[in-house]
């Protein structure tokens, strides 16, 4: 492509081959939070759990998957588990590896969520004569969990913007399409900013979702 091109014939050129990585890329983000939410769902439960062995393991996940870069665990699922036996294609390894990343950030937002519910909520419970199970399940997991929804949006848009790490294992998302049209083409700058404006069109508008979601549930309170 020449560089009398006009920006928007390129872009125009560009734009469908970028769409068919944002496919990709928002096919990974929706299997990364089906994964990712039980899960944190379950470290919240066992970070909270008054059995310590629980509340260890489910300490040492939460903390080592908060404490490596979304990349590294990204390498270590796809270059270190075929050493022991365990092979993974490039697209489950990135699944895994952000699912990882991102039930250890939630399980952080979903745990404060329930430690938030005043203790006069289980207190009540108990007083009804319902048992702890049933009262954690249907008196302080829905309210706790109400008020994590703003949290989780959020963490769900960076989650989103780390797929963008799956190019370097050649996974054809949004940012590894770039890349191949900017190698195409030598418009480098064009095909990223590009490729920029096309994470933008997602984000911003999930952004503002979440803040009007923050709004009404505060005003909910």
């Amino acid at each position: 492509m020449s560089d009398n091109t006009s920006l928007l014939a390129s872009w125009l050129q560009f734009l469908p081959t970028l769409l068919v990585g944002l496919r990709q890329s928002l096919w990974i983000i929706a299997a990364v939070i089906v994964i990712g939410l039980p899960l944190a769902f379950c470290l919240a439960l066992m970070v909270m759990s008054k059995r310590r062995l629980i509340n260890a393991v489910g300490l040492v996940i939460v903390e080592v998957g908060r404490g490596m870069p979304a990349l590294v665990i990204l390498y270590l699922v796809y270059y270190g588990l075929p050493r022991f036996g365990l092979n993974l294609t490039n697209i489950a390894s990135v699944i895994g590896a952000l699912a990882w990343n991102y039930s250890c950030y939630c399980s952080e937002i979903i745990r404060a969520g329930i430690l938030s519910v005043p203790k006069g909520q289980l207190e009540a419970g108990q007083a009804l004569g319902l048992k702890p199970r049933i009262t954690f399940l249907r008196v302080i997991a829905p309210q706790g969990l109400r008020s994590t929804i703003p949290g989780l949006m959020g963490q769900t848009i960076l989650a989103f913007q780390d797929t963008s790490l799956a190019y370097t294992i050649a996974v054809p998302e949004l940012m590894k399409q770039a890349y191949s049209l900017g190698g195409e083409s030598f418009q480098y700058l064009r095909v990223f900013v590009l490729a920029g404006l096309v994470y933008a069109a997602v984000t911003l508008p999930s952004t503002w979702i979440t803040t009007w979601v923050e709004r009404r549930i505060n005003k909910a309170y």
